[in-house]
Parts: C-alpha cells; structure tokens; sequence
C-alpha cells in the first residue's frame, strides 16, 4: 500500500514536470515520461534490498553502476549549464526542460566520448537498481526503461539536428550514444 501511494506521488510530480511533453508525442520527452516511471516502479520494487547483503557481487555492481550514474549527472548538468548556454529564446522545443535548452553544442568532457550522458546516467541508474534485487519483473521494468530511454535519445536526437543543423550531425558520428566506445 505503502509503495503504491509513493508511486501515486512521485507519478503525479513526473506528470507535472512532463505535462507539455505528454502533449507532444513526437518530443523527446514524451518517451523520457515512460522511462522515469519504470525507474520509479523499479525503484520501488527494489527499494527494500537496498543495503541488503551489501558484499555481494550483484550488490557491489549495483553501487559501481549507482555511483557512475551519480557522477554522469553532476557532470552533464554542469556542463550543459556552464557551455551549453541555455536560453528561454530557444523555442524549438516547448516540452524541453530549462538546462535542456541549449545554445552551444557541448563537445567536452563526457560530452567528447558520448551524445546523452544525461540518459546513460538514467542507463546506469536503472541497472543499478535492477542489481540490487534481480527478478523477472524488476528485469521487465528494466528493460522498459533502456527501451525508452533509446527512445527519448533518439527523439532528442532528430531535435537537436535540426536546431544545430549539420554540426550535430558531425558529432553523431564522431561519438556513441551512451557508452564510450561501444554503444
């Protein structure tokens, strides 16, 4: 019962922050709205395994992909804030998130290796909540997640070519979408 309100809760501030990306189903944010609740579901579900058996091996993966995520988004927030430039007069994208919108195209830092190091956090999040308890259904809400977080890069992906135009298109083939290297 209790998780259940929680999820009702926290659902309601991420329909909230979501609101203008629900009506647009074309925007990035349409997809990322399904991706945080499944992490919150996730969450959730897993919530009670947190410190359990902390010297395990599922558990110690969990915390290197929990501290990786921690650390991609102080990073990616940083540096969108700092050279990305954000600015209210960017209107491409009503549905976008205040750092979201971006003047400069950011090519430092994480940014060098990786086009989202904002959903790879997200990424690292999800499975490192899947590894503090694997079950089939924590594996389900999991692979929602990674679904619709390729969804919401992608999406992202055909919004930032056509504000930055060829230069990220340039980008896109000179690093990978959420792991250095790899993918």
């Amino acid at each position: 019962m209790l998780k259940t309100l929680l999820f009702l809760v926290a659902s309601s501030g991420i329909v909230y922050i979501s609101r203008a990306s629900l009506r647009s189903p074309r925007s990035h944010g349409f997809y990322r709205f399904f991706a945080w609740e499944a992490i919150l579901a996730l969450i959730l579900l897993n919530a009670e395994y947190w410190l359990w058996n902390p010297f395990s091996l599922h558990q110690v993966i969990s915390w290197i992909f929990l501290i990786a995520s921690a650390f991609l988004v102080v990073h990616a927030v940083h540096l969108l804030r700092m050279i990305g430039k954000p600015t209210a007069e960017r209107s491409d994208d009503e549905a976008a998130i205040g750092f979201e919108k971006t003047s400069q195209l950011v090519t430092v830092g994480a940014y060098k290796y990786i086009r989202h190091p904002m959903y790879s956090s997200l990424l690292f999040l999800t499975w490192g909540v899947l590894f503090k308890d694997l079950s089939w259904l924590a594996g389900i809400f999991a692979l929602a997640a990674t679904v619709f977080l390729v969804a919401t890069a992608k999406a992202e992906e055909a919004e930032n070519v056509h504000f930055f135009g060829t230069a990220y298109q340039t980008y896109i083939q000179q690093t990978k979408m959420f792991i250095p290297f790899i993918f």
